[in-house]
């Protein structure tokens, strides 16, 4: 488990950001001088070089994403340009994209970062800009909305695999649908019937609370508290829940670490929204309090899992119950090994539920559990002092990922192995290196004093 009391002061991962921070600026600018953007968007790479693979382009937006977020820590102008830039040239078939759940990675990660910018005054204020980057979230939320499936006692947004599919990335995406409704937006259905795409977004987050993070409660025999299933399946004649699935982990029966972390992060940044908005606005869905404790026991669930079933550095393995797991001996009392024989890890699921951690704790932190929040604040600082320190940080200039050691697709074999005699390693990700972009700058908000970083304005 997560040894907490090698936990850090925050204030001494300063160094290791700023560091971050001058290694990011040149792999921005190597991969804005040499990808071949008629490729499509970069995804991985693969001998320290970007290139492509997925299902549908849903990195493109991190990319950008990156610059936009070097600009917020650094000031540099240039990456300011090539985000904002790009954000205009190439984003809107993202926003208008019907075919993907992946809305709130995308647009929130371009239009929302530069809106945000905006409003925080890093910018100049510029009305019909503005509107613009407005536009476009609003649009976005309506179109993810209606990728709707309803269920027996409530719906979810579905994924690319169909109707019947509830992927645990998604609750992230939900983020896009609260801006929209903070923006006074609402989807608009047959005989113009507004739908609330606040409902839509609780509705999902319920959906996930409910089906995707397990509790301990006995509902199959692999029912750990804390727990997630990448996907979970429903029948659409019906409505009702069948079983759990995974596309990227090992079973649905065991916990694939990214899918945990997009909700270890997912709930937190909700319950911070939901503690800056009025009591009314719930009031016609059974009240606030009924959605802070939804979110509230999903979120700490999943804080105690990743405590317990994550090395002492606190940087996951791709899947809790990989198959070759039990060859690794005692690997929850050590520091995980990226270069071993048998099971890869993924740093990615480190960097995506630290920042969950640190939302999760300060949230705890204003309702006086002080405890808590102090152990998972314990465990996010060991998890980010690891991913910021090598092996994890890539400080090879011939690479151009910034996180090492990345899992996209174990399954399909799609990661490269640089020594076939190991498990994959020693390469990076689009989602990867935004995430740890987003730490970052998160962090170093915090050790400056500055504006808390939220998604939503």
């Amino acid at each position: 488990m997560i040894d907490l009391n090698s936990a850090p002061a925050l204030d001494s991962l300063k160094p290791k950001l700023d560091n971050f921070f001058g290694l990011a600026k040149q792999k921005v600018e190597s991969i804005d001088r040499e990808y071949d953007d008629s490729k499509g968007s970069p995804v991985f790479t693969f001998g320290g070089k970007y290139t492509t693979r997925g299902w549908t382009e849903w990195t493109e937006g991190f990319r950008y994403g990156i610059s936009i977020l070097h600009f917020d820590a650094t000031g540099d102008e240039a990456s300011l340009k090539s985000g904002r830039d790009r954000t205009v040239a190439a984003m809107a078939s993202h926003v208008s994209h019907i075919g993907v759940h992946d809305h709130g990675f995308n647009n929130l990660s371009t239009y929302g970062n530069l809106r945000r910018l905006m409003l925080e005054g890093r910018i100049p204020d510029n009305e019909w800009e503005r509107n613009f980057y407005e536009l476009a979230i609003k649009v976005s939320g309506a179109v993810q909305a209606a990728r709707w499936t309803e269920r027996q006692g409530g719906g979810f947004i579905h994924s690319f695999n169909g109707p019947h599919s509830l992927f645990v990335d998604t609750i992230r995406s939900c983020r896009i649908l609260m801006q929209a409704h903070l923006l006074g937006h609402a989807l608009m259905g047959e005989g113009d019937k507004a739908i609330s795409l606040l409902e839509r977004a609780l509705l999902h987050i319920e959906s996930t609370a409910e089906y995707s993070v397990f509790y301990g409660e006995g509902r199959d025999i692999w029912d750990v508290a804390g727990r997630t299933t990448h996907e979970a399946i429903f029948n659409t004649k019906d409505g009702a829940y069948r079983c759990p699935n995974s596309q990227q982990g090992y079973t649905g029966f065991t916990t694939w670490t990214r899918g945990q972390a997009w909700a270890a992060v997912g709930f937190p940044e909700e319950l911070e929204l939901l503690a800056t908005m009025p009591d009314e606005a719930f009031e016609p869905f059974g009240g606030k309090a009924k959605w802070e404790a939804l979110m509230l026991r999903a979120a700490t669930a999943i804080a105690e899992n990743f405590i317990a079933n994550t090395p002492t550095d606190g940087i996951s393995y791709w899947d809790q119950g990989g198959p070759n797991m039990h060859k690794l001996g005692d690997y929850l009392n050590k520091p995980a090994d990226p270069y071993n024989e048998f099971e890869p890890v993924d740093s990615t699921a480190s960097a995506i539920t630290a920042q969950g951690l640190f939302r999760l704790a300060r949230y705890l932190r204003s309702k006086g559990d002080t405890a808590n929040a102090d152990r998972y604040e314990q465990a996010a600082l060991v998890t980010a002092n690891s991913l910021f320190s090598t092996p994890y940080i890539s400080e090879d200039e011939s690479h151009q990922g910034l996180l090492l050691h990345s899992i996209y697709h174990h399954p399909n074999g799609w990661d490269n192995r640089p020594d076939p005699n190991k498990a994959p390693y020693g390469e990076s990700s689009m989602w990867g290196d935004y995430h740890a972009m987003e730490l970052a700058v998160y962090l170093q908000r915090l050790i400056n004093d500055g504006p808390y970083l939220t998604f939503f304005r």
